[in-house]
């Protein structure tokens, strides 16, 4: 089974800043978190984000989202999956971030040459037979970021869940030049 789009043989260098411990990768970040708690000082904020938005994006390690978007922290909620799909798991999260965290606005960002337009539903069928379960969840595999886009903001404003429609709008991150272009709801 081929699932992975890229397999590095060694993993990448630390930041800079950071000593390479010789451990695993999750060492290495452990370590780099008790350096930021020597600095970190409570914030004094609230978990209701500032701007009431909460932002839907793949999980791609390419997109920093709160660089691209200008965002600090407390800004927004950010959840993210494979794709930037919304699931109902997605709606789960953007209905607690509306009902009790009082989120108005939602962001939709898919991005140019993603994973998930590689891959197939057949992925589920594979790793049945590789693991003797199929999954419960689907794949959400796309060929058309644009057209996903569309799916996900119609998913959105025809959940039942949500309070708020109004202020939903999708687009497509172009890994390459870091550009956002929106993405029209269908008519």
């Amino acid at each position: 089974m081929s699932i992975s789009a890229h397999s590095p043989a060694e993993p990448s260098a630390p930041a800079a800043g950071r000593a390479n411990s010789g451990g695993t990768v999750t060492d290495r970040l452990v370590g780099a978190n008790t350096e930021y708690a020597a600095e970190f000082t409570d914030p004094g904020m609230d978990a209701k984000p500032v701007l009431r938005v909460a932002v839907v994006a793949c999980m791609d390690a390419r997109l920093d989202l709160h660089k691209a978007l200008g965002l600090a922290l407390g800004d927004c909620h950010t959840i993210r999956n494979a794709g930037g799909v919304v699931t109902d798991d997605v709606i789960r999260s953007l209905t607690i971030s509306q009902r009790a965290l009082g989120t108005r606005s939602v962001i939709l960002i898919h991005h140019t040459n993603c994973g998930m337009e590689s891959i197939t539903e057949e992925f589920r069928q594979e790793l049945e037979g590789e693991v003797g379960q199929r999954p419960v969840w689907a794949v959400e595999a796309y060929t058309d970021a644009d057209q996903d886009v569309r799916q996900s903001i119609q998913r959105v404003r025809t959940s039942p869940f949500l309070l708020h429609k109004d202020d939903v709008r999708g687009f497509v991150f172009d890994v390459t030049t870091g550009l956002l272009r929106e993405i029209l709801p269908a008519s």
